[in-house]
């Protein structure tokens, strides 16, 4: 039976303890397999069809969290957007409650008659209701024996608040009059008295601000997906006036695109020219033109005049929302690294819980007052942080990925990411990577007294009525200059060119037969093919006047992407099925390491096999189906994105701009990513081994280990969403 796959949205999820806990759930289900995602709040579920969706969601529920359906659409942006605001009144009210109590208790000149009794009825609140998101998730965990950050903030909060209570009601700290000095430790000189009613208000506002940027942090870094689901058009204007909702334009149906409006799907120009803005979908500054015969792709914008478009491909087979699905499915992966921190996430929180009872235990068996050994576990409780732990590598793999597709690279997911990081060699194709894949006249060289000009002119007037390629690039050129005059007696000679009367003139236009030619006419032959293009000769009345270059040109950027390239220590190689002259020329031009010619689909491959057999991590870069073997066979393969569908479909990585200095802009986003999540992951562990020592002897306050619980998933989110900051290398 065959598998299917199922995303869900997850609601309650707090630290890496929970991607743990539901893993494990979803995974008791025979035939299913999940990768749950803490930074995108999603889990990404293969099941045997015989599971339903509503079994999956009823795993979920049993795990102690809430699942639906994922929609890919914009529509869950508004109910993100409510939640986030009821996290931010919350945490404005927890302020309000909060900052009282933690003056008065840090400050004991500020502590009048009676202090503490407004303290307790400021913290109650904070305590019952401020704090309830998190009783609530840690009653969910008790229920299936499971334990999780909320656990942990939630045991500090009540615990703190409960020996304040009693301290208060029994202990002798209510008494009119009372002073409580600071303590910067766990275990103050008199605690007999000590509140800690600062340690329950301030866990819970540190830990809600920090939950509450956090959640910041990920939709930020999130924020290309819903860029491009933004991108989508919602209506098309059809030329009878008509508006129609995008869902009901069909193949085949013409739409007008006025200026300033948005391409509403895939489709082909009809009628009109224009420029338009591809930035946000493929990283292009400049507006590129368009006319008749051009492909368009949806949720570009119009910013030129008014166009009628032939709609070519709608809804889930448009250009953007491939797009969209494939950043989707990038950011709903799952690389190693995270997949063992998610483990050791699994076992933190029951260790926490160990430590904070054994640190009780200890200290209570040496005699120590018992608000003071209460204090010491609190603090335990507190100052573990698998939130940390849990975000190091999903926070930077999201950011990175969202980089990557602001930048015109998309990335198929973590281990495509993981692996571009480690690449040392870049194989390269030739014609449609490096070259345009079209036929371009570079140089027009004429005999002495003869207009260069006149002669292209001619020229194009002969080859418009040809279909050769050279011939069409010498005709295009020519009507760039005004109209052409009408040829006469038109006829083409296999092998040789074509031939015809212009002006009453009789002119041909072919390979150089070996007659002899003037010195400037023959250094230009010579030229074209050293730099291994094709040059074609002008005769007049059989008399050799122009000599024109024809080549397939260097794509914009392509001397500068190798350059690029070769300062990050790459080394590069040049693969083509084209002649040796032409790659010759090609590398040299570019200042490629190393180049093989003349080759088929299985030699580019051998080439691929080769290096990875010297050990080197190999990258192959091709937009033909003659590159697909070679794109699959190497470590990395990526895709030109104006190549076939072949080679996009045998691709990890694909370049969404003509610009191929995006191979160089993606392997800088993937070593940013690398070592990002080496330095949080290196933070999260080191944090908590620095941190749980001291807490667990007593030598820090709990409030100040909230604050510091806090903080340390801050700086992971911050550190992380450094990625979405361009740099070039």
């Amino acid at each position: 039976m065959s598998a299917q796959t199922t995303d869900l949205a997850i609601e309650g999820m707090t630290c890496g303890a929970c991607v743990s806990r539901l893993e494990k759930r979803l995974g008791r289900i025979d035939g299913v397999s999940a990768a749950v995602n803490l930074a995108t709040g999603q889990a990404r579920v293969t099941h045997p069809a015989s599971v339903t969706s509503e079994d999956l969601i009823g795993a979920v529920q049993r795990a102690g969290y809430r699942g639906r359906l994922v929609r890919h659409t914009p529509e869950q942006a508004p109910e993100e957007d409510r939640t986030g605001r009821r996290t931010r009144d919350r945490v404005i009210v927890l302020t309000v409650l909060t900052v009282p109590v933690l003056v008065l208790s840090m400050t004991p000149v500020l502590q009048f008659r009676d202090w503490q009794w407004l303290c307790l009825a400021l913290a109650a609140p904070i305590a019952t209701w401020g704090a309830w998101p998190f009783h609530r998730r840690a009653v969910a965990g008790l229920r299936h024996a499971t334990a999780t950050m909320d656990t942990l903030v939630s045991l500090g909060v009540l615990v703190s608040f409960t020996w304040s209570v009693y301290a208060l009601f029994i202990g002798g700290a209510g008494t009119p009059g009372m002073r409580m000095p600071f303590a910067w430790t766990a275990t103050p000189e008199d605690a007999s008295a000590h509140l800690y009613l600062e340690a329950a208000g301030g866990v819970t506002l540190f830990v809600s601000i920090g939950r509450y940027l956090e959640a910041r942090a990920r939709r930020r870094t999130g924020s290309a997906l819903a860029t491009l689901n933004a991108l989508a058009p919602t209506e098309a204007h059809l030329p009878d006036g008509r508006r129609i909702p995008i869902g009901e334009l069909r193949p085949g149906q013409r739409f007008i695109v006025r200026p300033g409006q948005t391409v509403a799907t895939d489709g082909v120009i009809v009628e009109g020219a224009s420029a338009l803005d591809t930035r946000l979908l493929t990283g292009e500054a400049v507006p590129a033109e368009y006319g008749p015969g051009d492909l368009m792709t949806g949720g570009t914008s119009n910013v030129g005049g008014a166009l009628v478009v032939r709609a070519t491909a709608v809804g889930g087979d448009t250009r953007l929302a491939k797009i969209t699905a494939l950043v989707g499915e990038a950011q709903l992966g799952k690389a190693r690294a995270q997949r063992r921190a998610d483990q050791i996430a699994g076992v933190f929180v029951p260790m926490v819980l160990a430590i904070a009872v054994t640190a009780l235990g200890f200290w209570l068996g040496a005699g120590a007052d018992p608000g003071a050994a209460i204090s010491t576990s609190i603090a335990v409780l507190v100052v573990a942080c698998p939130c940390a732990l849990g975000l190091a590598t999903p926070l930077a793999l999201l950011a990175a990925t969202g980089a990557g597709a602001r930048h015109g690279v998309l990335i198929s997911g973590p281990d495509a990411l993981e692996r571009l990081g480690r690449i040392d060699t870049v194989v390269l194709d030739k014609t449609g990577t490096l070259t345009t894949g079209r036929m371009t006249l570079l140089e027009t060289t004429t005999a002495p007294g003869v207009n260069a000009d006149e002669a292209l002119r001619l020229a194009g007037a002969l080859e418009d009525r040809s279909e050769h390629p050279i011939g069409r690039a010498i005709a295009q050129a020519a009507r760039s200059g005004g109209s052409l005059p009408e040829a006469d007696g038109f006829r083409a000679i296999a092998g040789h060119g074509v031939c015809g009367v212009v002006d009453g003139r009789s002119i041909s236009v072919g390979r150089w037969a070996g007659e002899p030619l003037p010195t400037s006419l023959g250094a230009a032959v010579d030229r074209a093919d050293h730099d291994g293009h094709t040059s074609v000769l002008l005769r007049i009345e059989d008399r050799p006047v122009a000599v024109f270059a024809v080549g397939d040109g260097l794509r914009d950027g392509a001397r500068e992407a190798v350059a690029r390239l070769h300062r990050m220590g790459l080394r590069t190689v040049l693969a083509t099925g084209d002649r040796p002259a032409p790659a010759r020329a090609v590398a040299d031009r570019l200042g490629i390491d190393d180049r093989h010619a003349e080759l088929d689909p299985t030699g580019k491959a051998d080439i691929v096999t080769d290096l990875r057999g010297q050990g080197r991590v190999v990258a192959a870069v091709g937009d033909g189906v003659n590159d697909t073997v070679a794109l699959a066979g190497a470590d990395l393969g990526i895709a030109v994105a104006d190549g076939t569908d072949a080679a996009i479909g045998a691709a990890d990585v694909t370049l969404m701009r003509s610009d191929v200095s995006a191979i160089a802009d993606a392997i800088v986003i993937a070593r940013r990513a690398s070592t990002t999540i080496k330095v949080n992951l290196a933070w999260a562990f080191a944090y908590n081994l620095i941190t749980i020592p001291p807490a667990a002897l007593g030598r820090l306050n709990p409030m100040l280990a909230a604050a510091a619980m806090s903080l340390s998933s801050l700086l992971v989110a911050g550190n992380s969403l450094r990625l979405l900051r361009g740099r070039r290398t």
